[in-house]
């Protein structure tokens, strides 16, 4: 399926990105906790390969998504996933979502630097046929607390928040709180995340 954004590999220092397989699912099995996903807008079962390959068939399908695997590059262990998605080419924008990291590497320099590789290759290259981004959004569910704070230590800006967004696959109504960074915030946003990435 081609998609406006075309899969590719971003490598950092501690951390990569490699185009999601359907092949990783058993090591998704083998890093996601079994409430990883509890607060995501779909039902998502870690606790099988079975499951996680589901997921990972879901968002390749998906035409307006992008999916990653996140790797340690010293052990070269799968500790995470994300996302482009939402993609909209025609006004240079996309989300970053579908987020996780595998529990012992929360709190690291994974997160900062797994984003930082993500924003750096929609603001710095021709990310749509257009050029590069110019907005970039980051959403998450209004319980998520831990999930808000990461975002706003990215420096993304709180636009607000959006209303009974999501129906929960339990039946509970999801408000969505909305950030974002344009390419106006990225010269800043950048100089401060490699200063977090280089102090952790």
């Amino acid at each position: 399926m081609d998609k406006a954004i075309k899969p590719v590999t971003l490598v950092g220092k501690h951390v990569r990105l490699e185009p999601a397989r359907l092949d990783h699912a058993e090591a998704m099995n083998k890093a996601a906790a079994p409430d990883t996903f509890r607060l995501f807008s779909r039902k998502i079962d870690p606790t099988t390969v079975d499951g996680c390959r589901e997921q990972l068939a879901f968002l390749l399908n998906e035409p307006n998504t992008v999916p990653f695997s996140l790797f340690h590059n010293e052990t070269n262990e799968l500790i995470g996933g994300t996302t482009y998605c939402d993609i909209r080419a025609a006004h240079l924008g996309v989300e970053i979502g579908w987020t996780w990291i595998t529990p012992r590497f929360r709190g690291t320099a994974v997160n900062p630097e797994m984003k930082y590789l993500l924003l750096r290759h929609a603001f710095e290259t021709d990310l749509f046929a257009g050029g590069p981004a110019m907005r970039v959004v980051l959403k998450t569910h209004h319980l998520n607390l831990h999930s808000q704070a990461a975002i706003a230590k990215l420096g993304a800006k709180l636009e607000g928040t959006m209303r009974n967004h999501v129906l929960m696959p339990d039946g509970s109504r999801r408000h969505s709180v909305l950030y974002s960074i344009t390419d106006e915030d990225w010269e800043t946003i950048s100089e401060t995340l490699l200063s977090r990435i280089d102090n952790i």
